[in-house]
């Protein structure tokens, strides 16, 4: 709209002219036509609107959003008369932490909250989420740029003292902790999407408890692992031994087997195979008999 006020005032200084005398009397057609022709450029330009990538447009007539109605990124004809507000649809993160200046407010940030047991427990955590374009108009006239302090967080902060008051410090601690996070995630997401905004992850960060609970539990999960080390080594042994035992077993049926088929006649038949054996080496010169047991005389020449 600029250039259009701009031609509308050059117009006027040549209209202006033209009730003068004088010199400048004379520049009153040019400085119409230029007027007018700024001003045709500044209706053309003042209809024609941009929408940066990651963002969408809402629009306003004279202060009022006009909820039927959002521009997505590109080039758009619109009406002059409306003004467009951009607001960013690209995944944004909110922090709350105890460590300085590493979430959205200064100092000390993290969410102290009740567990089940009455104990005091401080969180960290981070969220992603994003605004859903279809509701940009909604989110713009109720919360405007602001929507972070005035929704984001004090939602977060609500959600979270509810989920922790269902788990012990223990239990948020340890093994409930995933529950905890699905427990906070199921609220805020229903929560996020009834008031125009998407949920994309919770992050717990951190679970701070007291000291004496945290040596308390730390002494708990090394005497339970401690335990599960013994029981393992207990049945490593126990395994070994019966292994061993199966082995002793395999080997005193190997002997019973073959105690059991070593009859007469199986020995007999061995000692005759023995018996040409000796014979046909080399080493045998003389086999003597007895009729029980041949006696074998080298006599190889030394």
């Amino acid at each position: 709209m600029f250039l259009f006020f701009v031609g509308l005032v050059i117009f006027f200084v040549g209209f202006i002219a033209s009730k003068t005398e004088g010199p400048f009397s004379k520049l009153r057609t040019p400085l119409r036509l230029v007027g007018l022709f700024i001003i045709g450029i500044g209706i053309l330009t003042s209809g024609v609107r941009q929408i940066d990538s990651g963002n969408v447009g809402v629009l306003r007539l004279f202060g009022q959003v006009q909820k039927d109605n959002v521009l997505y990124e590109g080039l758009h004809l619109v009406n002059p008369l409306l003004d467009v507000e951009e607001m960013s649809i690209q995944q944004l993160n909110y922090t709350m932490s105890k460590v300085h200046n590493e979430g959205q407010k200064d100092g000390d940030d993290a969410v102290p909250m009740i567990s089940k047991d009455g104990l005091t427990v401080v969180l960290d955590i981070t969220i992603l989420y994003r605004l859903d374009p279809q509701h940009a108009p909604d989110v713009f006239q109720r919360f405007r740029f602001s929507y972070e302090d005035t929704y984001v967080r004090p939602t977060m902060r609500a959600h979270i003292r509810t989920s922790a008051s269902y788990y012990s410090a223990t239990e948020l601690y340890s093994n409930k902790r995933g529950d905890f996070e699905e427990g906070i995630t199921k609220l805020l997401v229903e929560d996020f999407k009834k008031n125009g905004f998407i949920l994309d992850k919770v992050l717990i960060r951190n679970i701070s408890l007291p000291p004496t609970v945290t040596e308390s539990i730390e002494r708990k999960i090394a005497a339970i692992q401690d335990a599960e080390r013994q029981d393992y080594v207990l049945e490593k042994v126990k395994k070994e031994a019966e292994m061993k035992r199966q082995e002793a077993q395999g080997v005193a049926d190997a002997q019973k087997i073959l105690a059991s088929g070593l009859s007469d006649k199986v020995l007999q038949y061995e000692q005759i195979k023995v018996q040409k054996e000796l014979v046909n080496s080399p080493n045998a010169k003389i086999i003597l008999m007895n009729g029980k047991t041949p006696v074998i005389l080298d006599t190889k020449e030394k």
